[in-house]
């Protein structure tokens, strides 16, 4: 592993690249990046670095979403079949059907979504400031269909009041986590405080002292003075909780979170994309300026 590292080292500085990990990814993926965060972070972070090349160690609309961003660069994802059910559950196709079923509606999508998806709608959003860009940026609105996951969605609604015209898409990782589960792990460590992230299900984020993205759990546990806590999202987030906060105690909600799709990014994967150059995210231009639009208007609420 270490002659990997080594071997990562010396190409990165030969392609002129930065290497991005999300929270979700394995531990030693996470340990050769230069920057570890969400995946909306992320993208912004390379699009500010000069650097030629961006190595997207994520699924898939996520490098889209970096390419989105920073349309001149070269943008790899280590492992072409590293998808998310999530965002695989709409198309342009439903979503074109589902706007004319609702003519005058605004769309806003999560930025779990492709970027042909993403070139459809009106604003994107993150788990971190969805309600944010109801509350500020929407409040007018009369409609808005929510796309594409229904958890989230409902979550918004509870904390804005709003009603949204949905669609039936959830994140199997976080979809499985159970309220039994919670109420297991409550009852081991009766001291912990429970973080819930918005994609589970309603049962479960009723648990929480806190429902947070994964960003938005980094940033809660370095200010808490509580020492343990309870994580309910998919269990890649704890190396860097455990990493950034070694005094502080961590269990996941469920051992079962985890996102397979994440685990596709390896070591050899990251040093085989800086070898060879692939495999390239690319997008139409088109693609690139409407997809774009929706995404500047969710940074006016970040």
């Amino acid at each position: 592993m270490e002659e990997v590292k080594r071997d990562i080292e010396q190409l990165k500085k030969m392609r002129r690249a930065v290497i991005v990990a999300h929270n979700y990814v394995l531990p030693e993926v996470q340990d050769v990046a230069d920057f570890v965060g969400d995946s909306l972070g992320l993208s912004i972070a390379a699009s500010t670095i000069k650097a030629e090349v961006i190595v997207f160690c994520g699924v898939f609309f996520m490098a889209e979403t970096a390419k989105i961003l920073s349309p001149r660069k070269i943008v790899l994802l280590p492992e072409r079949e590293a998808g998310c059910p999530m965002a695989d559950m709409i198309t342009p196709s439903e979503l074109h059907t589902l706007k004319e079923r609702h003519p005058g509606a605004t769309v806003l999508a999560y930025v779990n979504t492709s970027a042909a998806v993403k070139a459809e709608c009106d604003f994107c959003c993150t788990s971190a400031n969805a309600v944010k860009v109801v509350r500020e940026g929407l409040s007018g609105e009369e409609e808005i269909i929510f796309i594409p996951d229904q958890y989230l969605a409902h979550y918004v609604a509870q904390k804005t009041g709003r009603s949204f015209i949905t669609w039936p898409g959830y994140c199997p990782v976080h979809a499985q986590i159970t309220a039994e589960e919670v109420e297991r792990a409550r009852r081991l460590h009766p001291q912990a405080e429970i973080l819930i992230h918005p994609e589970c299900r309603p049962e479960v984020v009723e648990y929480a002292t806190c429902v947070l993205s994964t960003e938005g759990m980094c940033r809660y546990v370095r200010e808490s003075q509580a020492r343990e806590f309870l994580i309910g999202t998919e269990i890649g987030i704890l190396h860097r909780l455990r990493r950034e906060n070694p005094e502080k105690e961590f269990y996941p909600v469920s051992e079962g979170a985890v996102c397979t799709n994440m685990k596709k990014i390896a070591l050899e994967k990251v040093r085989w994309a800086l070898e060879t150059m692939e495999y390239q995210i690319e997008l139409p231009e088109l693609v690139i300026h409407r997809a774009r639009r929706s995404i500047e208007r969710m940074l006016q609420f970040v």
